[in-house]
């Protein structure tokens, strides 16, 4: 089974197209032009291997937390080819496929993953590899990186949030072996996980696609832009 991958919850813009055991990929540094620039991408890595809507098997995409632009784009992407092709998607939580890839990458079982949040907070989870499979331990959550949950045993850290806010690996530093702070979800990790979630039956109508938001606001109150916070 064939499917086509994708993620925009990043400045980076992400297109994979495979079966599990090959895939091809394409990935710019977008900052905001993921509107212009990911259908073209779609486009060209199907010209590039040679592949009709109507060979896939599905679609997924990176469907948050992250860039709120960038997750309505992906995910209307994704709502819009799956109707016209009459395929079902799977939306894949974007921390879920950096923990993925960062495992993949390091030969990790255990990630701690966090995502500049800007606002000062940071998107943060953690998840476990248990039997091929990833299990949040901490569900997706958007929090100052001074209030992320401390956590039992030993972990990797992976994400950008590490790096924006060294306050995050000061308050798990009693936890963390490592940490990756360049990962960053993958188209990739998007479609290897999606791959037995399609043959589990577990993809949704295009109609039912939606983001993964845990923040509700994207700006902060004139209140605190003038005590001197900043995006």
């Amino acid at each position: 089974m064939r499917i086509l991958a994708f993620d925009a919850s990043t400045e980076i813009c992400a297109v994979a197209l495979g079966d599990g055991e090959h895939w091809a990929e394409r990935s710019e540094h977008a900052g905001s032009r993921h509107s212009e620039l990911l259908l073209p991408m779609i486009r060209a890595l199907l010209a590039e291997t040679g592949t009709a809507m109507r060979d896939l098997g599905g679609i997924a995409f990176g469907a948050g937390p992250g860039s709120f632009t960038g997750l309505r784009i992906a995910c209307g992407v994704a709502q819009g080819l799956c109707l016209g092709a009459d395929l079902p998607v799977v939306g894949i939580a974007s921390l879920e496929a950096m923990a993925h890839a960062a495992g993949a990458a390091h030969g990790w079982s255990r990630v701690a993953t966090a995502l500049d949040a800007r606002m000062h907070e940071v998107y943060f989870a953690a998840f476990e590899c248990e039997g091929g499979r990833w299990r949040a331990r901490v569900e997706p959550c958007v929090l100052p990186p001074s209030e992320v949950p401390k956590l039992d045993g030993r972990w990797c850290g992976a994400g950008n949030g590490f790096a924006a806010y060294p306050a995050l690996g000061e308050r798990l530093a009693n936890a963390l072996d490592a940490c990756d702070e360049s990962a960053l979800p993958t188209a990739v990790a998007i479609g290897s996980l999606a791959l037995p979630r399609f043959a589990a039956g577990a993809a949704t109508p295009a109609r039912d696609a939606a983001p993964l938001y845990v923040r509700h606001r994207v700006a902060l109150t004139t209140t605190e832009r003038n005590a001197g916070q900043n995006l």
